[in-house]
């Protein structure tokens, strides 16, 4: 099966530190064993590029980043191949744990999808 992840975090901590580029360099691949990694990118902040298209009560309106009211915006995503949604739910996990471990201050969440085929 295939599931996307959403990385989710607050865009006020601004860029990733090297501790983070270090930790996943040197932590990865125990994730990569256990999962099929197809695609995984982080996203531009919404200062960057970032546009909402929203519909309300039949009228769609573009409101363009940077989205300093959200909370916690999508920083980046994964798209693997697992045998067990488990095995997703444990990958998730441990990318979390590596924020946490590498990123001081880090706080966010991961969210994962199934993808219908």
């Amino acid at each position: 099966m295939k599931v996307m992840t959403f990385i989710k975090m607050s865009e006020q901590l601004g860029a990733p530190p090297q501790s983070l580029w270090d930790g996943m360099e040197k932590e990865l691949p125990a994730i990569d064993a256990t999962i099929t990694m197809i695609r995984s990118e982080g996203l531009a902040p919404t200062a960057v590029a970032g546009t909402r298209v929203v519909s309300t009560g039949g009228r769609s309106t573009v409101l363009d980043g940077p989205f300093t009211e959200a909370k916690e915006l999508v920083g980046g995503y994964s798209i693997c191949e697992v045998d067990t949604w488990e095995q997703a739910v444990e990958a998730a996990r441990k990318f979390v744990e590596i924020h946490e471990k590498h990123w001081p201050g880090w706080q966010g969440e991961a969210e994962l999808r199934l993808i219908m085929e």
